[in-house]
């Protein structure tokens, strides 16, 4: 799976550990993956409220979180944010989102 940057201040140490957690071999969803492997961090929680723009996430009130990396997963879109913010985009475009750090 490739992990393209979105924004030039990005770099892959950013990722952490995600990368390792959704593997290609693994016939399931990414957000199965990721719950199953985060563990320790509590699986895949999601959090609502969150506007999804082309550059970034915006939570009312606050600024603008920006997108860093996109990968794809078959048929999803995985979108990592500043601040350990992760997006599971679906083929339909919707989405759900968690704090993976």
């Amino acid at each position: 799976m490739e992990w393209i940057a979105k924004h030039p201040q990005a770099r892959i140490e950013m990722l952490g550990y995600i990368p390792d957690m959704i593997s290609e071999a693994d016939p399931r969803p990414a957000r199965e993956q990721i719950d199953a492997n985060y563990r320790h961090g509590g699986g895949w929680s999601s959090f609502k409220g969150h506007v999804m723009k082309p550059n970034g996430l915006q939570y009312p009130g606050d600024p603008l979180v920006p997108l860093l990396y996109e990968a794809t997963l078959r048929d999803e879109t995985i979108r990592f944010y500043d601040c350990a913010w992760v997006a599971i985009v679906q083929p339909d475009g919707s989405y759900d989102i968690a704090r993976i750090d």
